[in-house]
């Protein structure tokens, strides 16, 4: 009887331990995007021989809508990204075409970057397609952070084999995020830095992705600007729209 309630018992610590880890994620998802937001982003693509400097703005509408376009250099300028549900579009203002994004594409390099289109299209996807646990407390960048490991539910359709995050335990930032390949072989890190108030939200400004196994290769995000709960026409978030989006 007695090993029955033990068994009982650690059968209940567990399930909440893992809802604890479940709303963990989500809060700190729910944080970085809210109902809508808007942000103006400068990203530095770093190679050993070269580097180049990008800026965007990104509109965001909860998880499945969000639009950006490149503002400078003037090569890219006017380039258009929309992002509906799982499908991804591309507007290229040198030719004036709207091209969709076959799955061929999805595991391709963004505009250069270390980051994929999948990357992009299945940011929310850590809430939805993991089961998650919590594995440990580490110290990053001077705050105390739950460490998180999430493992892809059965027939879940993602890349990655197994993600280790970090999310204070304070403010729920994303302060460093490690992603597996299927062999469990660490592939990408994404480091969170120099955080700063955004509307009363204490978030890193500036994410830098290092892939583990390209020295001297990394591409730095870095936010100036980061609205949230503003009002955003449905049209930005449609194909005809792509072309007057500036």
């Amino acid at each position: 009887m007695k090993y029955k309630l033990l068994l009982l018992l650690m059968v209940v610590s567990n399930f909440s331990f893992s809802q604890n880890a479940d709303e963990i994620v989500k809060n700190a998802d729910d944080k970085l995007r809210g109902k809508s937001s808007y942000s103006e982003i400068t990203i530095n693509i770093n190679r050993p021989k070269w580097s180049k400097e990008l800026k965007m703005k990104y509109w965001s509408k909860g998880s499945d809508y969000s639009v950006s376009v490149i503002t400078s250099p003037a090569k890219e300028k006017g380039t258009v990204f929309l992002m509906r549900e799982k499908e991804v579009w591309n507007y290229l203002p040198t030719i004036e075409r709207t091209v969709k994004f076959p799955p061929s594409m999805m595991l391709q390099n963004w505009m250069g970057t270390d980051l994929t289109n999948d990357d992009l299209v299945k940011q929310s996807s850590l809430v939805t397609d993991y089961d998650k646990k919590i594995i440990g407390e580490e110290e990053k960048e001077g705050y105390t952070c739950w460490k998180i490991e999430l493992t892809p539910k059965p027939n879940a359709a993602v890349v990655w084999g197994k993600i280790i995050i970090w999310i204070d335990e304070k403010e729920y930032m994303q302060m460093q995020t490690d992603f597996y390949d299927e062999d469990m072989f660490l592939v990408n890190q994404m480091i969170g830095s120099d955080v700063k108030t955004f509307e009363g939200k204490l978030l890193p400004s500036k994410l830098t992705v290092v892939p583990v196994d390209k020295p001297g290769q990394s591409t730095v995000i870095s936010y100036s600007q980061w609205k949230f709960g503003i009002d955003i026409p449905d049209e930005y978030f449609t194909t005809n729209y792509m072309k007057r989006i500036h």
